[in-house]
């Protein structure tokens, strides 16, 4: 595996940074901050951490490469089913309460440890298939 350039780092950070900062002056003002960050060596901890996750996502083995994409399929269910629980809304208020109480109860049961690694995970795949873009793979 190659290792990770601060140039490919830098330019996710200025193409994030773009999309997320739609005001000129604030863009800009992230980008100087960015700048600042790879002067003062910071982002070679962050290069350290990514490795890993950059490693995995380009794994060949089947189980590693599809096993993120296919957990967000099952979170576009959970979005697509809000359409089909909104009509039952309308036509039986009483169950779609009771199922969203249930559903409720459920989620809530998942441990914080548990939806903080997700939410770990799910970054770094993102930053990885970024990186990864950056650098003209698929």
């Amino acid at each position: 595996m190659d290792p990770i350039t601060l140039s490919g780092l830098f330019a996710i950070g200025g193409k994030l940074i773009d999309k997320l900062f739609p005001d000129p002056a604030q863009r800009e003002q992230a980008k100087a901050e960015l700048v600042r960050l790879e002067q003062a060596g910071e982002l070679d901890a962050m290069k350290i951490q990514l490795s890993a996750i950059i490693a995995e996502a380009q794994s060949a083995d089947p189980w590693t490469s599809r096993a993120r994409p296919s957990f967000l399929y099952v979170v576009y269910i959970l979005l697509l089913w809000s359409i089909p629980m909104g009509v039952l809304t309308v036509f039986a208020p009483e169950r779609a309460a009771a199922f969203t109480i249930g559903f409720k109860a459920w989620m809530a049961s998942i441990p914080e440890p548990v939806l903080a690694l997700f939410g770990t995970v799910m970054t770094g795949y993102v930053l990885g298939r970024s990186w990864e873009k950056v650098r003209g793979g698929k």
